[in-house]
Formats: structure tokens, C-alpha cells, sequence
């Protein structure tokens, strides 16, 4: 029960934050109930969700109870905050499907069994799916001063896009979350909210709706929203892919991957925010980075990323998928050459799970189609120009050839072929 507030300010935790001091006294004095929710927007969240989670969790160590709210609801309406145009909207079924798998991810990350504090995950559309559009209206709708919604810089922006503008259907968001923080206050006294910082408009909202209708006094608080320090989107990767929470959709080898190519520049950074570690070990950590202290230890030179990596990997695929990706790491960064690779090593890359496709030995693909095939590039283009740019290998061997087939001797051992582009991204195909 200490300072909570001052520790998440330490770690570069805050954004805004609702009547600080008496959130702070607050926390100190007794058990509260924290809520934040997530849209079920895909079937997977993603390391941009991770954080939000790892809050939570911060919150229950300090003996809170943490409460997950999965927006079936609000899922099927769609958030604009801060989207240069309107979500998709995908089918009931669809989201009843998606938040069933998330609600299996999130449980990953809290205790759900230790005594009063332990989480529970609710879904919106339990009291949503019964309430009447007039009752919406006349009940909720009428403490919503729509003067006031169209000032909140999400929605501004909006209106100004003119091939865009907004809907009425996102335009009602920030009601639905509003009632979501009135309904939680009253059946689980949930007092605070965090989330995003793009949340903080539809937070004020709930905040405001619970003191029109309960008289109770809520708080909110959020986080920076998290990109890398050339400004791109955290959550993807080299190849524009996202690093989901999901083992299928991302697996191990290539989660654990993200977290080792952080750059110096932002791995401290995630090691505050995303690790339990004491700021002082970070702190040592970056003083050893800047005085250039290695030591003969392999991969000591990226001895922070490693420990974030390891530290995260573990988190979300448990250590059997962490031993499976430093395997598949140590075989490919090896001081062996790919081009030395043994029979066995592609057979533990296989086995331990790197990204692979299969393919019938019959089929004649080129180099651009199996770049594609294997996701190392999204499109024709970009494969002729990253072959141009003598960025890709077969098997350890550079080819700029952009007209070129892979043939029979580029089949190690009868089944393995490894596309690698540049250092980092490594794709293998399985020939049957």
C-alpha cells in the first residue's frame, strides 16, 4: 500500500490523472477495485494491450482488485477515438467469438484466486443486450451535452477529416463506456479506471456520469500510448506485422525476436514499463550500456534487451515457449554460419516452433512469391525491391536476382529452405 501513484510516475507510467492527491491518499488507506477495458476488435490482442494488462497487475500486487471489462458491447459500435475513419463493424457472432478468446488471454496476466483482491473479467454485453434504445436515451443519453462531446479533441478531429466525418453510432461511444464506469461502480464499486491516454475523454465521461447519478466521486488515470523513438507504431514489427498475444498468430520465437531488436534508445524505457525490475538495476544496466563494459558472456553487448525479452516471453508464452525461442535464437545467431546449418539444427528450429510454411516439392516458386508466401514482404513490389537492395538470402547466400526461381539447390537436406531478410527476419519453408 505504498505510493502506487508515485511508483507508476517513476516508471513513466502517467499521462493524466483525475484529483491526484486524493487518488494517492486513496490507495494508501484501503483496497479499491481498478478497471480497464478492451474491445474485442480482433481475436488477439496485442503488445500494444500488453501494457494496460501489466498495469493491472501492478495494481493487484499492491493488493487492488483488478477488473477486466471485455466490450462485447461496445465491440460491435466501435471507438473513434483518434482513428482517421470508421472502424469496421463486424458481426455479433464474430465479437462473441473474439471475446471469448481474449478472455482466455487476459487470464494469463492476473490471480484470480487470492482472497479479496483476486480479478474478474465481466463483458458489457450481459447488460447491454437487454436495454431498450428509449431507455438508453432518456436514462443515459440525457447527461450527455452534445456542446460538450463535440470540444473533446478525439471527436474534433474527426469533423474536420471531410471525407470522413463521424457517425452517430461512434459519436455514442463515449456513452456506452460512460454507463460501463456507472454500472461497475454500483455492482463492484469499481473507483478508478485506466487506460490509454486516448481514452481520457470517454474516462471524464464515466467519471462525470457517476457523479450525475450516483453522487459518487470516480477517478481515472492513463498511459502513454507507446511508440518507438523514430515515432513508428509500437506494436509492429520490421515487416509491418503485428506482434499479437495470440502463440498461433505470433509465436514465440518471433515475439521473443521483437523484444531483442529494441533499439538502445528505447529498451530502458520498456524495461521501466513493462518489467517489475528495480529502477536501480535498470539504472545499473544503463550505466554499464553507456560506459561499454562487455564481457566475453554471448549477446552481453544487448544484455538489456535480453532481459526484456526473456523477461516478457515468459509473461505471455510461459517457459516452454521462452526455451523454444532462445533455442531457435541460439541455432541462427550462432558464430556458425547459416550457411553450416546441420540436418538437426533445422530440425529443432522446426520443432521449437520457427515461422514456417509448407509447400509440395512439385511446386516452382520465385523467390518474390515465396518472400510473400512466407510473409517476409506484404506485396510484389516490395519483394523486387528488397531483392534489388540485396537485402534478402537463401540459405546464408545473398540473391539480387529479381527474376529468380528457387530450385532443387536450394533445398538443404531434402526439406529445408531459410529466406532470410536482412539480419533479423528469418522465414523457413518445409518442402515435402
Amino acid at each position: 500500500m505504498s505510493n502506487l501513484i508515485q511508483q507508476f510516475e517513476e516508471r513513466e507510467l502517467v499521462s493524466q490523472i483525475i484529483k491526484q492527491e486524493n487518488l494517492v491518499k486513496l490507495l494508501k488507506e484501503k483496497s479499491i477495485t481498478v478497471y480497464c477495458g478492451f474491445d474485442p476488435s480482433n481475436d488477439s490482442l496485442h503488445v500494444g494491450n500488453l501494457l494496460l494488462l501489466i498495469c493491472l497487475r501492478r495494481f493487484q500486487l499492491a493488493g487492488h482488485r483488478p477488473l477486466i471489462l471485455l466490450g462485447g458491447a461496445t465491440g460491435l459500435v466501435g471507438d473513434p477515438s483518434f482513428r482517421k475513419k470508421e472502424r469496421k463493424l463486424y458481426s455479433l457472432k464474430k465479437i462473441k467469438n473474439w471475446t471469448k478468446k481474449i478472455k482466455k488471454q487476459v487470464s494469463l496476466f492476473l490471480d484470480f484466486n487470492c482472497g479479496e483482491n483476486s480479478a474478474i473479467i465481466v463483458n458489457n454485453y450481459d447488460w447491454f443486450k437487454n436495454m431498450s434504445i428509449l431507455n438508453f436515451l432518456r436514462n443515459i443519453g440525457k447527461y450527455f451535452s452534445v456542446n460538450h462531446m463535440i470540444n473533446k479533441e478525439a471527436i474534433k478531429k474527426r469533423l474536420n477529416r471531410n471525407n470522413y466525418g463521424i457517425t452517430f453510432t461512434e459519436f455514442s461511444y463515449s456513452l456506452f463506456q460512460g454507463y460501463d464506469f456507472v454500472f461497475l461502480n454500483n455492482k463492484y464499486n469499481a473507483i478508478l479506471q485506466i487506460g490509454g491516454s486516448d481514452q481520457w475523454g470517454n474516462i471524464i465521461s464515466g467519471i462525470d456520469l457517476i457523479r450525475k447519478l450516483n453522487g459518487n466521486v470516480a477517478y481515472g488515470l492513463t498511459v502513454p500510448l507507446i511508440t518507438k523513438v523514430d515515432g513508428t507504431k509500437f506494436s509492429k514489427s520490421e515487416t509491418n506485422e503485428t506482434i499479437w498475444l495470440d502463440p498461433i498468430k505470433t509465436n514465440s520465437y518471433n515475439f521473443y525476436q521483437f523484444w531483442i531488436n529494441v533499439s538502445d534508445k528505447d529498451v530502458f524505457h520498456f524495461l521501466k514499463i513493462f518489467t517489475f525490475l528495480d529502477l536501480s538495476d535498470i539504472q545499473i544496466l544503463k550505466d554499464r550500456m553507456k560506459q561499454k563494459i562487455f564481457s566475453k558472456k554471448k549477446f552481453f553487448h544487448r544484455e538489456a534487451q535480453y532481459i526484456l525479452a526473456k523477461f516478457l516471453t515468459k509473461l505471455v508464452h510461459g517457459k516452454r515457449g521462452l526455451l523454444s525461442a532462445q533455442c531457435i535464437t541460439e541455432i541462427l545467431f550462432s558464430e556458425n554460419k547459416i550457411q553450416n546449418l546441420t540436418e538437426n539444427d533445422f530440425k529443432k528450429c522446426v520443432k521449437n516452433g520457427i515461422s514456417m510454411i509448407v509447400l509440395q516439392k512439385i511446386q516452382s516458386i520465385s523467390l518474390q512469391q515465396a518472400l510473400i508466401m512466407t510473409k517476409l514482404v506484404l506485396s510484389g513490389r516490395q519483394a523486387k525491391d528488397i531483392i534489388l537492395a540485396n537485402a534478402i538470402s537463401i540459405n546464408g547466400k545473398k540473391q539480387n536476382n529479381k527474376k529468380y526461381i528457387i530450385t532443387d539447390d536450394d533445398i538443404k537436406y531434402g526439406h529445408y529452405t531459410l529466406l532470410c531478410r536482412g539480419k533479423k527476419n528469418h522465414r523457413l519453408i518445409y518442402w515435402k
